[in-house]
């Protein structure tokens, strides 16, 4: 729901006041075009914003939204793939979605919230029959067990909310969605449930269900901080943007990063490299999702720069050199005090093995390492980093050899790898 908010300020029936219901995936198997937390919006009068599958299931779900504007209560709906009714309404792709519906009413609160400027916030709403909504202002400070609102959304008990705390804080603070299914208190034993109860003979009751909360959270967009004004910087900004993250270019060259191609960088910075990361560190504008690019290929820069960067939490420390270059850097690295175990986060050479040699495409050869590193930090690309792989980074060019010539071993790395 919340990836549809900066555009509700300019949806023409959110601004008129119409009754909306938003549609949004809570679960999904197989193969499937859009992650948890893609939404759709519906208006009364059937206007969409947002899509959840490219097309499969979307008629199915704007019917299913109407319906429940028309009778005022939210729902989950479940599409698949129809192998026996070709017409049937599903993913062609074989997956699944478990989509959840919640109507709104014209100006509900929790809408207005987001509407506007982007700024942190999560929902917190609990899918089951117990139902509800709550907003969270503050996402990376939010305390499951100080918090009140999620005591009355879970109904009220210590060890139901002490289980929440352990699934719900790391989705908000990391900026995620996700499923949180939590064993209903009737069905636990805990230092609530006296003798008297234990010793009771068993009701003939229905079993109770779990407790099903589907958790959003939006931060900031996480930092690239690129490091060096040259051809290969250039190139991985708008990349790097295109990604979603707030990108940064500094270079202690003012010359060199005054040029105009910088500019459209969200900041250009002016610094000694290794000063600015800690400045930027100690005033907390650094996070574990903080991807570190060092581009300068300069021992003076390099070395304190990735002193300071592998001292941090961050997802992504990777710098450019030729594999001799890499040698000597992590020589260097050594001898300044930096633990060898250290290292192994350092991406370097940069980038995966994809025989990549322009600057554009070394910018995909970092943002595709960049991706593979993402969640486990393994790379399951079939692509190998750089760091892992031998031999020469750039393909040998093809030339056409003038008759007589003498054969040439062309080997040599490029002098700016």
């Amino acid at each position: 729901m919340l990836d549809l908010m900066p555009s509700l300020g300019s949806w023409r029936p959110a601004v008129s006041g119409q009754r909306l219901a938003v549609a949004t995936i809570v679960g999904s198997g197989g193969s499937v075009p859009r992650p948890l937390g893609t939404s759709m919006m519906v208006s009364e009068n059937g206007e969409i914003l947002g899509s959840l599958s490219g097309g499969c299931v979307e008629g199915a779900v704007v019917e299913a939204a109407m319906e429940a504007m028309r009778d005022g209560g939210p729902r989950l709906e479940s599409y698949g793939y129809s192998a026996e009714d070709a017409f049937a309404v599903g993913l062609t792709c074989g997956g699944e979605l478990e989509v959840h519906i919640q109507p709104f009413g014209a100006g509900a609160p929790e809408l207005s919230l987001f509407a506007g400027p982007q700024r942190p916030a999560a929902l917190i709403r609990r899918l089951d029959a117990g139902g509800g909504v709550m907003v969270v202002d503050d996402p990376v400070r939010f305390r499951a067990m100080e918090s009140p609102e999620l005591a009355v959304l879970l109904g009220d008990h210590p060890s139901t909310l002490f289980a929440a705390a352990a699934q719900v804080e790391p989705l908000l603070q990391g900026g995620r969605a996700g499923l949180v299914r939590l064993a209903p208190p009737e069905g636990c034993i805990d230092g609530w449930v006296t003798t008297e109860r234990l010793a009771a003979p068993p009701r003939e009751e229905e079993e109770p269900q779990p407790i099903t909360l589907f958790v959003e959270s939006r931060l900031p967009a996480a930092r690239m901080l690129v490091f060096g004004a040259n051809d290969f910087g250039a190139a991985l900004l708008p990349v790097g943007q295109l990604l979603g993250y707030n990108v940064t270019l500094c270079d202690a060259r003012p010359a060199f990063a005054s040029q105009n191609r910088f500019s459209g960088a969200d900041q250009v910075v002016t610094d000694w490299p290794h000063r600015y990361l800690e400045s930027e560190a100690a005033g907390g504008r650094l996070d574990s999702r903080t991807v570190v690019c060092v581009l300068t290929h300069d021992p003076k820069f390099d070395i304190p720069l990735l002193q300071a960067a592998l001292r941090l939490n961050l997802a992504y420390v990777g710098a450019m050199g030729s594999r001799r270059s890499h040698r000597q850097r992590v020589d260097a690295l050594l001898q300044a005090g930096t633990p060898p175990e250290s290292l192994d986060r350092l991406h370097s050479p940069i980038g995966l093995d994809l025989g990549a040699v322009t600057p554009a495409e070394v910018a995909v050869s970092i943002t595709s390492e960049i991706i593979a590193a993402r969640g486990t930090g393994v790379n399951t690309t079939g692509f190998p980093s750089l760091k892992d792989s031998a031999g020469p980074i750039h393909p040998a060019p093809i030339h056409a050899a003038p008759l007589h010539a003498a054969p040439q071993h062309l080997t040599q790395e490029d002098p700016w790898t």
